[in-house]
């Protein structure tokens, strides 16, 4: 309970330092939207009591921190361990399950160290991503770029959204707005890559005929 009570005070209390922290969070494998972060902060900063820019570029290292924990953990502990961990107790009580954790490794194992850009787009893969990333060993100067530009495009989405629905709605109807044009822009994501994936398989099926 007293987690709890210190994350919701890092919410009430938004700064560059608790967005960092708030981010690293949400970007290893505990379960914690980005969608509860990010808009409100730029809410803030429409409202001048922060500064836009700096909240996408510290949401943005506190992704990578977040990232670089399952990485190593992912990296050093292994393959068995991770799933034992995904399977036990904890790792339910975390949302995860093996299941999860082998869905992220099919999608790195199918669009490679791109998919630490990809991923952090798409629901569901963006907190796991880096776990399939460190059992793979991936460069960890590429992990960390294409983790960079992935959760920075994310937070740019996530702040731009924040900003301008906070130009227009009282702060009660802000949050369940955000939460609704979130969900729909990770749809939409899903959607933009299935049609690139099927585009190059289709692309590839012609070439060899």
């Amino acid at each position: 309970m007293e987690d709890v009570s210190f994350i919701q005070w890092c919410l009430d209390n938004l700064n560059y330092w608790t967005i960092t922290l708030l981010m690293a969070i949400e970007s290893s494998f505990i379960p914690f939207p980005s969608e509860i972060v990010v808009p409100p902060a730029a809410y803030k900063a429409y409202h001048g009591e922060l500064n836009i820019y700096l909240v996408v570029l510290f949401a943005t290292i506190g992704a990578e921190i977040g990232a670089l924990v399952n990485y190593y953990l992912a990296k050093y502990l292994g393959r068995p361990i991770v799933y034992k961990f995904a399977e036990s107790r904890v790792g339910r009580m975390c949302l995860l399950n093996a299941k999860k954790v082998e869905k992220a490794e099919d999608y790195f194992k199918q669009h490679g160290a791109m998919s630490t850009f990809i991923g952090r787009l798409v629901p569901a893969v963006r907190q796991l991503i880096s776990i399939p990333a460190g059992l793979a060993n991936m460069h960890l100067g590429k992990f960390m770029l294409y983790t960079a530009l992935g959760a920075g495009a994310w937070n740019i989405i996530l702040a731009l959204l924040g900003y301008f629905i906070g130009s227009a709605l009282p702060r009660e109807e802000f949050d369940a707005m955000v939460n609704e044009w979130s969900h729909t822009i990770g749809i939409v994501f899903i959607a933009i890559f299935a049609l690139v994936i099927a585009y190059w398989i289709y692309q590839g099926f012609k070439k060899n005929n």
